[in-house]
């Protein structure tokens, strides 16, 4: 299989002004999440450009966050933490890959930090696992600038690339809450300007 249709950006997988930057061996990854792998990749050679439905539960679990507050998890796990795991944008919401059996544990985690009682401040966030199914975007990225637009934020680049578990992204969140720069409905205008240096993954 060439690698020619999920090569990465010029500026690498890490930096947000070019949102590409899934490799052969990410879209591997990506595909045995499926019952059917070789049929996700056989999709994927033939229209990069297509986003494909994919299990959660086994490969990885997904938290779902609205994209404002999704991003300022984001930024505090790179700015202070080990980083994350594969990131997208899709319609507005921003999926962060987690480890396997996060979506069991987390809201419970979130429960015992009252999270329901923070005010409007604090989203609710979706966890998705087994028995549940994602939409992720295309290996190829979404041309359209609108804040809604789908796209990788963190490309998955490895087989098997880090992925955080429950108390990790409890840390994200908390630490996200308790930000003191207020929440605005729309996005800042150089939301994409972002630069995550991959290789501080563990």
């Amino acid at each position: 299989m060439t690698s020619e249709p999920y090569e990465t950006s010029p500026h690498g997988p890490g930096d947000r002004t070019d949102a590409v930057g899934v490799t052969s061996d990410g879209a591997a990854w990506l595909a045995s999440a499926g019952t059917y792998p070789r049929s996700t990749l056989a999709l994927w050679e033939e229209r990069p450009g297509a986003p494909v439905v994919l299990p959660c539960g086994a490969v990885f679990d997904v938290v779902n966050t609205p994209a404002v507050f999704g991003r300022r998890m984001l930024d505090r796990l790179w700015e202070e933490g080990p980083g994350s795991g594969p990131v997208a944008v899709f319609r507005g919401r921003m999926l962060l890959f987690a480890a396997p059996g996060t979506a069991a544990r987390l809201p419970s985690l979130l429960d015992w930090e009252e999270w329901g009682g923070r005010g409007q401040a604090v989203p609710s966030l979706l966890c998705h696992g087994t028995g549940d199914a994602v939409t992720v975007p295309a290996l190829r990225a979404d041309p359209s600038p609108a804040p809604a637009g789908t796209r990788w934020l963190v490309a998955p680049e490895t087989r098997h690339p880090w992925l955080p578990g429950p108390e990790v992204l409890l840390w994200a969140a908390v630490r996200a809450a308790r930000s003191a720069v207020r929440i605005s409905i729309f996005p800042p205008a150089d939301q994409d300007a972002s630069v995550y240096d991959v290789s501080r993954r563990r």
